[in-house]
Formats: C-alpha cells, sequence, structure tokens
C-alpha cells in the first residue's frame, strides 16, 4: 500500500508542481503527517525531491528528473479504456487524436493487458447522451475550448431566454463541461458565469490572454453551479400523496431532487398512500411536471397549485367528452 502510495506520488508531483503535502494529503486520502514521513522515505531512496517555503511554495522534483514508471496493473490499463474520453473528444474536435492515442498505447501494452483492454472495448460502450434528445449542434465547440487551452480571450455572440435575446460578450474561458450530452462553457465576466455552447451563435478567439485565478476549481465550480441552480428553480414546495406504485417508480419519472424529497419526508397514511413534501419549480413548470406522474399523484398543497392542476385536467376531460 506505501509503495504504491509513494509512486502515486512522484506521479502527481511530474504532473504539476509544486504540491503542498495538504494537497497531496487530500488527493491520497492520507494525513499531511502520513506525506511528511513518505517524503523523507522517497528522498532516502535517491529521489531528488525537496520543499520550498512559503505561501507559493510546496514539494518538487529536480527540474529535469522524470522516472520511467511504465508497469501498469490489469486493472488500470483497463480502466484507460473506461474513461469515455472518445465520445468527448469527438465534440470537441480531438476524436483522431485520441484514436491515435489509444492505438500507441495498446501497441505499447504487454499482450495479456492488451487483451484485456481489447475486451474491453469490445464489451462495454459509454453513451453520454440523454434519452429522447438527439445531440445537439455545437459548431463552436471547437473555437471555446480552443481558447480555454490557449488562455485567451473570445468574443461570443449569445442566444439567451431573456430580453435581450441575442448578447454580445467578450469572455474568459476556463473551461467546458459535458452534463448529460449537452456541452457549457464556464467562463469569467467579471463574475463566473456559465453558457451553453449550442446557444454560441458565433465565437471568435482574440489575441488577448488572460491569467486564470490560482483558485479556481473547475469541478468545484460546477457542482457549486448545480446546487445554485436547484436552489433558484425550486421557488416552493408542495405538499403531495404519493400511490405505493407511485413511490416506487419514483426515482425513474422524477428528477434525483423530487425523488430524494419524498423517500426523505414521507408519512404513510391509513390507505396505504404517502404523504409527501417535495421543491417545486413555479406553478407553470409544476403543473407540467406533477401531470407526468398521472394518477399516481394528487396534490393536497399549495392550493393554488392543486386548482392549476385540477383546472388542466378538466380542460383535457372536456376535449375528450366532446
Amino acid at each position: 500500500m506505501r509503495a504504491s502510495r509513494l509512486v502515486s506520488i512522484l506521479l502527481l508531483l511530474q504532473a504539476r508542481q509544486p504540491r503542498t503535502a495538504d494537497d497531496l494529503a487530500a488527493r491520497l486520502e492520507v494525513s499531511p503527517r502520513t506525506i511528511y514521513r513518505d517524503i523523507e522515505a522517497l528522498s532516502a531512496a535517491g529521489i531528488p525531491v525537496y520543499g520550498e517555503p512559503g505561501h507559493d511554495g510546496g514539494y518538487r522534483l529536480v527540474d529535469g528528473y522524470r522516472t520511467q514508471l511504465t508497469g501498469l496493473t490489469r486493472q488500470e490499463a483497463e480502466a484507460l479504456f473506461l474513461t469515455g474520453l472518445p465520445v468527448a473528444a469527438a465534440g470537441l474536435g480531438l476524436g483522431p487524436v485520441v484514436a491515435n492515442t489509444e492505438r500507441k498505447l495498446l501497441a505499447a501494452l504487454p499482450a495479456d493487458l492488451r487483451a484485456h483492454a481489447d475486451l474491453l472495448r469490445a464489451r462495454f460502450h459509454l453513451d453520454a447522451s440523454s434519452w429522447y434528445h438527439g445531440a445537439e449542434a455545437t459548431p463552436q465547440l471547437p473555437t471555446v475550448s480552443d481558447a480555454v487551452w490557449q488562455q485567451r480571450r473570445v468574443r461570443i455572440r449569445y442566444q439567451r431566454w431573456a430580453a435581450p435575446h441575442e448578447v454580445t460578450r467578450t469572455v474568459e474561458p476556463y473551461g467546458v463541461v459535458l452534463k448529460a450530452g449537452q456541452w457549457y462553457l464556464v467562463a469569467r465576466t467579471g463574475e463566473f458565469r456559465t453558457y451553453r455552447v449550442a446557444r454560441i451563435v458565433s465565437a471568435e478567439m482574440l489575441e488577448e490572454s488572460f491569467d486564470r485565478a490560482g483558485d479556481f476549481e473547475l469541478s468545484g465550480y460546477w457542482q457549486s453551479y448545480l446546487e445554485d441552480f436547484d436552489a433558484r428553480r425550486h421557488q416552493g414546495e408542495a405538499v403531495l400523496r404519493v400511490s405505493p406504485e407511485g413511490l416506487r417508480l419514483l426515482p425513474q419519472l422524477a428528477e434525483p431532487a423530487f425523488a430524494r424529497a419524498a423517500q426523505e419526508s414521507g408519512v404513510v397514511e391509513a390507505d396505504g398512500w404517502t404523504r409527501v413534501v417535495v421543491p417545486v419549480e413555479e406553478d407553470g413548470q409544476a403543473v407540467h411536471d406533477l401531470l407526468r406522474l398521472g394518477p399516481l399523484v394528487e396534490v393536497v398543497a399549495p392550493q393554488q397549485l392543486r386548482d392549476r392542476v385540477a383546472g388542466v385536467l378538466e380542460e383535457m376531460l372536456g376535449r375528450y367528452r366532446r
């Protein structure tokens, strides 16, 4: 276990340095004290690693040093082909590059690992797109992703829901995210914003470069964005009665926050139905979401939402009785 951790420290330092003991400890899920002991062990073994004090300090390898760690376990070799990267790379315009990389990797693997990698590719396929929706056209994705790599500002024309519906902005692109088959650009224009790439009408990479905020971390920003998105769109709560069948099917029929809240708040009533409290969006969207559940639920409160659902059902029934 310790040998594996020492190798991981070396690979992390080769990928980016300096790295603090706290950073290494967090990534390897050990204490900083353990990292101190591991660094001492590496140094004693002749690895040219040293520490720099100060705010921007941390552990480094002597310039030019790189270890030749070429041994892969069977599980590690298989994991390389489970990343789903070829799907994302195609959208970024890097499909041929990734294909060539895979071929070179396969050629470099020992025969037994190559056989396992071939089996994995033949038996597992990762598809990041959502059901019932074709892939969005994202002609500006290569331009914005190139700007991300080169750390250059980009001028975009963007279509949005609110008026004015088309705006032009110069942004600092920090990263792109693939979520359920849809691409998003995370960029800063004074503050960080998220843009759906399919709504970028045009994109022009400028000559101007920019300095990235040192504390920005894309995955952390994206998680915060999703949480804030849920908080903004869930403007209220509804009290529902859910049938036993509905409660069983909620994870398949409703979004995760809705289903989770139903499970956590549920109180079984005498007739076997369960009373729950769930987050809902504004009334118009809430009506559409609840009608998808059909006879599996009954809206109890608020009365305004119950009346709107009843009104839509009466209108539908009137049409069918003509």
